[in-house]
């Protein structure tokens, strides 16, 4: 029988099928169910930036709303002779906000933790360096066994060069790192200037894996009520074949495990993943759209191709199928265009 365990950040996981972050793993409840479904490990809901940044507005609005008691008792009366008051006062709210904030999320990886068997990833979603460092220490003390950094920086701001915006995942990386011993894996997405060597240097950063890739929100316009809505949040299955390119390419030239994410609703898209190089495969529209049940089945068909083709380990196959093992390596690249709608091939 099959063997289908892996080692990936440095655990031993079950099988190669981890349960992404989304609502499905934002409680303890939800946590609980998702990992009774089978799966390898299961990364938290993540703490976005901007949930952080809001709350702190909000909070600060409300106390100056409120007649301004936090500003005018708790701090002018002592501060009222030295000229910074107000600022201490306002960088005192914005902490105070921060923590409370903060202070959810980790009695929610804590409690996670202890109530599931499997690896708990937690999970922080960014597009700044911001104040990373100080919130992944103290995720690790909440007991997190790796914590995933989902960056995205779309790169719109035409004063900005692309090295500006790439440097952004390199200083939340080293500012992170510096702080934690827990391993740290990466999330990108494929909007970047140079998407090959910008992922084989992020994989010499430190880093223990990449995921490859987080999924944007793409607008839409309603032409009736002349607004932009979300289209799009789920994924399709054929969306695969976008990640299995760059895992085939990627795989065998980066310095650490590859993670596929993004159109995985069934074990023949994992078999592909894992063949074109990664170690690991990320689930979630599938969850969203079939319940957790799309786990077992994965990881059952997974089991079952094994047996059929006669692999006894994820190891005998994986890589097997990335560009640097096949005879005609440009099958990942122009040349399948060429081929299926030139007729040139």
């Amino acid at each position: 029988m099959a063997d289908l365990s892996i080692q990936y950040l440095g655990m031993k996981l079950k099988n190669p099928v981890i349960i992404g972050s989304s609502g499905l793993t934002g409680s303890v409840g939800e946590v609980k169910h998702a990992a009774a479904s089978g799966a390898g490990a299961l990364v938290l809901k993540s703490i976005f930036e901007e949930q952080i940044l809001h709350e702190i507005d909000s909070f600060i609005t409300r106390s100056e709303r409120n007649g301004g008691d936090s500003f005018q008792k708790g701090y002018r009366s002592v501060l009222q002779e030295r000229e910074y008051d107000y600022e201490e006062a306002y960088a005192y709210l914005q902490d105070h906000a921060k923590e409370q904030t903060l202070g959810k999320y980790l009695s929610f990886v804590e409690e996670s933790k202890k109530s599931v068997d499997i690896p708990v990833i937690a999970s922080i979603n960014c597009t700044t360096a911001y104040d990373w460092h100080y919130f992944a220490r103290r995720i690790e003390s909440a007991g997190a066994d790796a914590l995933e950094l989902n960056v995205f920086v779309l790169p719109s701001n035409t004063m900005k060069t692309s090295a500006e915006n790439e440097q952004v995942y390199f200083d939340i990386i080293d500012a992170v790192r510096k702080q934690i011993k827990i391993p740290v894996t990466l999330k990108i997405s494929y909007y970047l200037s140079g998407l090959a060597n910008t992922a084989i240097d992020l994989s010499k950063s430190g880093i223990s894996g990449l995921v490859l890739f987080n999924r944007p929100f793409h607008p839409d316009i309603d032409i009736d009520k002349l607004e932009v809505n979300a289209k799009y949040l789920l994924s399709d299955p054929s969306e695969y074949s976008q990640v299995l390119r760059w895992i085939a390419l990627l795989s065998g030239r980066v310095d650490c495990p590859l993670v596929a994410t993004t159109g995985i609703h069934h074990a023949e898209a994992a078999i592909k993943q894992i063949l074109a190089g990664a170690t690991a495969v990320q689930v979630v529209s599938a969850l969203y759209k079939e319940g957790f049940g799309v786990i077992s089945g994965i990881v059952e068909g997974i089991g079952q191709w094994m047996d059929k083709m006669g692999f006894a380990t994820i190891d005998d196959f994986r890589g097997k199928m990335n560009q640097q093992n096949l005879k005609n390596p440009a099958e990942f690249e122009r040349v399948q265009f060429m081929r299926l709608y030139s007729k040139i091939v």
